[in-house]
């Protein structure tokens, strides 16, 4: 069955409705109704990354809030700023060059990701409310929500939108945003994720929330809950990003920390957030057997466990900061 095939959700039988350039499509109108909270992130193009053969490439700014998460958010010191001198030192330990370093504070600054705070002649940078949400979502997703979804209840979020074909800016931000919250796209202006997903801090700040319908239901029986995963999600996408992973990294297992742990951990942490970004967290049961997501994020958490305290001192030493004013 395609994507564009008709469907039974909630026991209504749905047809794709056309398009017209704009995404019309109305949500299911037999839905039952409940709901809870989920932080929001930002765009794709902060925690996305070039694939290659080698893997992921980070990006220069997916590397500097990994780093800023894995040395300011970890150390419950939110109102720390960091030597732009520190911050060059340590990207360049994986491959980011001065020059490149400094454009990534400059752009990060104007995004409103960064503030910077001058103490002599030398500039300190930190964390802004924004980027502190962006982080605090992206350790909760780590730490706490995990890449195995053992435990769901059966309930879905669909949330159908409309927005005007000149929107496109609007609708790329929208689909970024939904796909790091979980969802796909059930047909074109229709998306599903699984759980009771509140996807409506998202919306409110994107300034879209009359454009958008937001919905929690429970499938009907007779939906063909695998089937409509595989029509949905790039399920062999999604599992080659976990097995890219587990291989790269189960190689370095027996050799400890290294002499570089502060380089490690923040090629691993950039690396795990661009291995999740694209998974749903799909429930297992509904999964392929052997679903590789299970082994990848033993193993992110065993380099992860071996190289914090290690690199947590390196960092202490190595990097010069003063408290935010």
């Amino acid at each position: 069955m395609s994507r564009t095939a008709r469907r039974r959700i909630c026991g209504r039988t749905t047809s794709p409705t056309p398009q017209t350039g704009s995404d019309t499509v109305r949500p299911p109108a037999s839905l039952s109704v409940g709901g809870r909270t989920l932080a929001t992130v930002e765009n794709d193009d902060i925690l996305d990354a070039p694939d290659t053969s080698d893997g992921p490439q980070p990006r220069p700014q997916s590397l500097m809030l990994a780093f800023f998460g894995n040395h300011v958010l970890e150390e419950n010191d939110d109102g720390m700023c960091v030597y732009s001198g520190s911050i060059i030192d340590v990207l360049g330990r994986v491959g980011v060059g001065e020059q490149a370093v400094r454009s990534t504070l400059t752009r990060m600054v104007n995004r409103g990701l960064l503030r910077r705070q001058r103490d002599g002649r030398r500039m300190y940078f930190g964390l802004t409310p924004q980027a502190l949400r962006v982080l605090h979502d992206g350790r909760t997703r780590i730490w706490k929500q995990g890449a195995v979804n053992d435990d769901w209840d059966g309930s879905w979020t669909l949330l159908g939108f409309s927005l005007p074909d000149s929107w496109k800016r609007q609708r790329h931000d929208l689909r970024s945003r939904l796909t790091w919250s979980g969802f796909g796209a059930l047909y074109s202006g229709l998306w599903i994720a699984p759980g009771s997903v509140d996807i409506s801090g998202v919306v409110s700040e994107l300034g879209l929330a009359d454009h958008v319908k937001i919905f929690h239901a429970r499938a009907d029986v007779a939906t063909d809950i695998e089937l409509m995963i595989r029509d949905t999600w790039d399920l062999e996408s999604i599992a080659a990003r976990y097995v890219t992973f587990d291989k790269r990294w189960t190689a370095r297992l027996d050799g400890g920390p290294g002499d570089d742990p502060i380089g490690t951990r923040l090629r691993l942490v950039s690396e795990w957030l661009w291995t999740i970004r694209t998974d749903p967290r799909l429930p297992t049961r509904h999964l392929p057997a052997r679903w590789p997501a299970g082994p990848a994020q033993e193993t992110f958490r065993r380099i992860a466990e071996q190289t914090t305290e290690p690199a947590r001192r390196m960092a202490h030493g190595l990097l010069e900061t003063i408290p935010s004013r």
